[in-house]
């Protein structure tokens, strides 16, 4: 029942793309009220070696300390702040230098293993977990509405290319902020996944990805999708290869948007179980869930809707 949108403007220019996919995931709140995200791509300007870490930690005495404390072991923290949250905790938001991205996991492993030593915390009620690191695009998810998420994050505000989102139903696992969707993967710089549905065989899928080396850090279904696409893209498959082949591979109802550097894709299931749609014109490349979505960023009267077939993928890429 989770709502899915993503969006592309093919000029490769700038624009208002957070207020876009807040419109046209407010639309579809109606599928899911749990948590949403954003995934919005192209707005950031890094240097080649620099990311972005947003770090989820309760307001623990000395805990943020530790938390920059570790940074600093492998990188300076550049520039950083500090996001209020509605719980008992805060967003630290830093950007670092990297000079490899292959490091960039080890550090996020080291953030996230702070409280290990604390056998009484619970793993799904971590003291400290990085909720994304990322050259590209900007994360932003959390519980409750997407209206009141994009004004806690001043979603509206910000600008890019391209973008995927979610508004979630929770049927598998907690509803935090770490299992709201997008999720995301380290195998190659800057993949995000939405989705809606589930994936049964996710044991089958995921036990081969980590055997090849893939560290999963929940055991929603959501996470085995990204990292399996990602797999597929860093063995040299095009985005639309890896998509074609995860319908395949895959079993269950479902549809899924990934999100990339240079575009977005879709899939669906081979019985056409989760809903999809996409309209397209000169300017605007667009994929929900329901047409109401499109319409926010579409004149869907002028333009054909079309279903997405049973098994089919779709792929934009500038």
């Amino acid at each position: 029942m989770c709502g899915i949108a993503g969006i592309v403007y093919k000029d490769k220019k700038i624009h208002n793309i957070g207020d876009d996919m807040t419109k046209m995931l407010h639309a579809l709140q109606h599928r899911g009220p749990d948590s949403a995200g954003f995934a919005l791509y192209g707005g950031l300007s890094l240097k080649e070696n620099e990311y972005i870490l947003n770090i989820q930690l309760n307001n623990e005495k000395g805990l943020l300390n530790i938390v920059q404390d570790t940074i600093n072991v492998k990188t300076p923290i550049i520039e950083d702040e500090i996001i209020p949250s509605i719980d008992n905790s805060l967003i630290y938001k830093c950007k670092i230098a990297l000079d490899d991205f292959n490091d960039l996991k080890p550090l996020i492993m080291n953030i996230d293993n702070i409280d290990e030593g604390n056998k009484e915390v619970p793993k799904i009620d971590p003291k400290v977990i990085v909720l994304n690191g990322s050259h590209s695009f900007e994360m932003i998810k959390d519980v409750g509405s997407v209206l009141e998420i994009a004004d806690r994050y001043n979603t509206r505000s910000f600008k890019g290319t391209h973008a995927i989102g979610h508004t979630r139903f929770s049927t598998e696992s907690n509803v935090d902020r770490y299992h709201a969707h997008p999720f995301q993967t380290y195998i190659i710089k800057d993949v995000t996944v939405v989705h809606n549905g589930q994936i049964t065989n996710y044991w089958k899928i995921r036990d081969p990805l980590e055997r090849k080396g893939h560290i999963f850090e929940t055991n929603n279904d959501t996470e085995c999708l990204v990292h399996y696409i990602a797999d597929k893209l860093h063995t040299g498959h095009s985005l639309e290869e890896a998509l074609e082949h995860s319908v395949e591979d895959m079993d269950g109802p479902f549809s899924y948007i990934i999100g990339t550097p240079n575009g977005i894709g879709i899939a669906k299931d081979r019985l056409g179980l989760r809903p999809g749609v996409i309209a397209e014109t000169d300017n605007v490349f667009a994929i929900a869930s329901e047409e109401v979505a499109l319409r926010e960023v579409i004149d869907s009267t002028n333009v054909d809707v079309e279903q997405i077939s049973p098994g089919e993928v779709k792929v934009y890429e500038i």
